[in-house]
């Protein structure tokens, strides 16, 4: 049976259309269809390479043994050089922190997580990276610039982390090239939405998320409805029964 799940922040942004009826039949159609594999084992290899230490080439191996479709382990491993490259030039303070999970409240029935894998510091200045893993089509334009007020709100409820640098680290095959690049994004320079857009963008998908919530619910409420119409009353004699 589909399930729609709350989705994080990155795919609140992802998933966004024009119209709530048009997030509506987009998450719909992710709950009937969802994705083939995830990028969860880049985060976890994030996460092992620089906060616990774990050498490049034992998560590498970790990744081939534990994925067994050789396309979505090539996908996957296709990232790795490109994260050994970028933080083998950065030379924190001291050993990358993991980072909380965190909530925002798009309304009071909807609270989207946030997770990012870690923040660090170098020279008494904090970083805060986001890694989008997308192959193709990472977040853009209008998708992107909400993305990142959502994650900047989310920072500044941290006295931690409210005067870190936001980065975003895109691992994206640019302008149809064959392999993917590691383009590094500063945050403040994403442009901003003003405060009636963005509020507009939001609205439009939790009224989408919401009417797919509904209509998923409604579904599997109908298949309850037949599935009980199909077992015999208790109260009728079985046809097929020997009587003593």
């Amino acid at each position: 049976m589909a399930k729609l799940k709350v989705p994080s922040l990155q795919h609140l942004a992802r998933n966004w259309r024009p119209t709530s009826a048009g997030v509506k039949k987009q998450l719909i159609t992710l709950a009937k269809h969802p994705p083939q594999f995830t990028y969860e084992p880049l985060f976890g290899a994030v996460r092992d390479m620089l906060v616990l230490g774990v050498p490049y080439e034992q998560v590498m191996e970790g990744i081939r043994r534990g994925e067994k479709r050789p396309w979505v382990r090539e996908n996957l491993l296709e990232v790795l050089p490109l994260l050994r490259s970028h933080f083998s030039t950065v030379e924190p303070d001291v050993p990358p922190n993991r980072v909380a999970r965190r909530y925002y409240p798009l309304a009071r029935d909807i609270q989207i997580p946030f997770e990012a894998p870690l923040e660090y510091s170098v020279g008494g200045q904090k970083y805060f990276p986001w890694f989008s893993f997308w192959r193709s089509n990472p977040l853009a334009d209008r998708r992107l610039s909400l993305f990142v007020m959502l994650v900047e709100e989310v920072l500044l409820q941290d006295p931690d982390l409210d005067t870190a640098i936001f980065q975003i680290l895109d691992f994206s095959r640019i302008d149809g090239a064959e392999e993917r690049q590691l383009l590094v994004v500063d945050a403040r320079d994403i442009p901003r939405l003003n405060r009636t857009e963005k509020q507009s963008m939001l609205e439009v998908f939790a009224d989408g998320y919401r009417a797919a919530r509904d209509e998923l619910a409604g579904v599997r409420m109908e298949k309850d409805k037949e599935k009980d119409e199909r077992r015999p009353d208790p109260n009728q004699s079985d046809l097929f029964r020997e009587w003593d």
